[in-house]
């Protein structure tokens, strides 16, 4: 919005220039989020404790009664100012922006009603693991076809650390793209499971991004990496940006020990949200590097039920794998710290892959 009345007045007003790069949006959009955030959380708080909006604690596994009651859902916090910042500075006629923000609400709401759920019945159990997934399902293969039926789409799958080989997936793209979308926001899901341990490496993540989008949206950048150009992709920056200034003010609240957790209304919301960003800037493999830690996450499960059901043993003490560490008796925040460190080298390995080709 502000970039709509701010871009004309530019001609008349000299200062007013900087509103027309990307890389200003960008963080304004990031101080813009980051202000939100530290404005709502305290009133979220105190709203969520009044209400009595209490995170259900599981009784097996590691003993985090004494979190029982924090205040959860705060992941409407990071959905509000993210919301906020990317419509202030974003170009609003850009399709990509929609859909992000189209997918970021869908599963936000989504894991609203999950999250309420837990709450009044008071326990974890939520919306049922079948409904859930049919509704990320649904949601997702609308992305996908959007995204498939634009005419710019090559539908070329871009395979980092390989220049030439980019194979052509055709319609099959887009069953990839809904699969993509709902592993991601399931991953970010499971691993958000200790004060500030999701928040990090999302945000990591969407830093990461941020420069793929800017790069992805350029031209010359784009064709001195050697990756897809992809036209208008440069405004996901700002949604970057403003995702990255969101979660560091919910960190602030969120860190150890955390006064508010994210709940599923965020944890859904971010990991679609990521899983988007990557389908939008065609770096469809590149995002299990990025999210390599959410991938060991989600896998962790996958492995610990299907060793339990076929061979009836576990292979793990406990999933997902940041549980594993809890039980062999690992500090809380050494786990956190040593989860966004591996993200980081993972971050900068994903980067590397732009010129290791």
């Amino acid at each position: 919005m502000l970039y709509h009345l701010l871009y004309p007045m530019a001609d008349q007003f000299g200062v007013l220039n900087v509103v027309r790069y990307i890389t200003f949006r960008t963080a304004a959009a990031t101080l813009t989020a980051l202000f939100i955030s530290f404005l709502l959380g305290p009133w979220i708080i105190r709203r969520l404790a009044a209400l009595r909006v209490g995170q259900p604690i599981r009784e097996i596994g590691p003993d985090h009664q004494a979190k029982a009651g924090t205040p959860t859902m705060g992941g409407l916090m990071i959905l509000a100012s993210l919301g906020v910042a990317v419509l202030l500075w974003s170009e609003l006629d850009n399709r990509f922006v929609w859909i992000l923000l189209g997918l970021t609400a869908g599963y936000g709401v989504l894991g609203f009603i999950d999250d309420y759920k837990k709450v009044t019945q008071g326990h974890s159990g939520g919306v049922s693991v079948r409904v859930k997934l049919i509704w990320q399902v649904a949601f997702a293969l609308i992305v996908a076809v959007a995204i498939y039926t634009d005419p710019a789409f090559d539908k070329e799958l871009a395979v980092p650390f390989f220049k030439n080989f980019t194979p052509n997936l055709g319609v099959f793209y887009i069953p990839l793209a809904a699969f993509i979308i709902v592993a991601a926001s399931n991953a970010v899901n499971l691993t958000d499971g200790l004060d500030g341990l999701a928040i990090g490496p999302v945000m990591i993540a969407a830093g990461t991004f941020l420069l793929l989008s800017y790069a992805a949206g350029h031209s010359e950048i784009s064709e001195y990496l050697a990756i897809k150009y992809v036209p208008g992709a440069g405004q996901l920056a700002i949604f970057c940006g403003a995702l990255v200034g969101g979660g560091l003010g919910f960190l602030w609240f969120n860190a150890s020990p955390a006064e508010l957790f994210m709940g599923d209304v965020g944890s859904l919301a971010l990991g679609g949200a990521l899983g988007t960003i990557a389908i939008l800037i065609r770096q469809e493999i590149l995002l299990a590097v990025v999210g390599g830690i959410f991938v060991v996450e989600a896998l962790s499960v996958i492995i610990q039920v299907a060793s339990f059901k076929l061979r009836g043993k576990r292979v793990f003490l406990m999933a997902p794998i940041h549980h594993h560490y809890e039980q062999l008796g690992w500090p809380e925040q050494k786990i956190v710290v040593r989860f966004w460190i591996i993200s980081i080298i993972l971050a900068l390995v994903s980067l590397s892959s732009l010129k290791l080709r």
